[in-house]
């Protein structure tokens, strides 16, 4: 039982700091998704991880993963979330590409839940197929470990270029500050990838950067003015 309310369940997702676990909430009877981040952690994460908490609890919007609670147990800092239930876009992706209008409508969704975050002033920075949710009621976006409040200080390690290399835009990979448009950037490849079911920039994290440098996205001919252009 953590916090003396969250009974933690089967593991459902982890990254390099942390694990996703289903859980149940005892005190609201409800299923949530709690994130449990690892107790070796540097000065440095242990900032992102306050900076995460305090981003995402600021956001309130459908297209958002809610963040519900938060605290610290153990020497662990966990933080509860809206549980989702579905799949994310990456294991959509596992079944070959996506249905023009299943693209079309993801577009749509994830388009106005990135206008409400900018609207705050706040960059995600590492928008991924991973990182975007498929539900009933429409895509949401998750993951603000990495998200930037454009009015704070800047947190990452010197020489670090924070977000996924397939995904950064082309100011990412020259060093430059991440704004807004570098999301609208990892939006427009995701959207593409959906639509052609192959990364537009695979390899290592330098073979990524250069082609980023070198060429823009391959748009196929096929695809709708109205959605090419988005």
């Amino acid at each position: 039982m953590l916090a003396g309310r969250y009974e933690v369940g089967r593991l459902i997702g982890s990254g390099a700091t942390a694990r996703v676990y289903r859980a149940f909430d005892v005190r609201l009877a409800r299923e949530v998704a709690v994130k449990i981040y690892d107790r070796d952690a540097v000065a440095l994460d242990q900032r992102r991880r306050l900076r995460e908490m305090t981003i995402q609890g600021s956001i309130s919007h459908p297209g958002v993963v809610a963040l519900l609670d938060s605290g610290t147990e153990s020497g662990r800092t966990y933080l509860v979330m809206q549980l989702v239930e579905g799949e994310n876009v990456a294991e959509r992706l596992l079944g070959g590409p996506m249905p023009l209008a299943e693209v079309t409508a993801l577009a749509g969704g994830l388009a106005e839940a990135l206008a409400h975050v900018h609207a705050l002033r706040v960059v995600h920075r590492d928008l991924k197929p991973a990182n975007v949710f498929l539900s009933a009621d429409g895509p949401l976006i998750g993951d603000f470990g990495i998200a930037h409040a454009l009015d704070a200080t800047h947190i990452t390690g010197t020489g670090l270029i924070p977000g996924t290399a397939a995904y950064l835009a082309p100011e990412q990979v020259s060093g430059e500050p991440a704004g807004p448009p570098a999301d609208v950037y990892a939006l427009g490849l995701i959207l593409l990838e959906c639509l052609t079911g192959e990364r537009e920039y695979p390899g290592t994290m330098v073979e990524a950067a250069m082609a980023r440098l070198t060429r823009p996205p391959r748009i196929p001919e096929d695809v709708p003015p109205s959605l090419a252009h988005a």
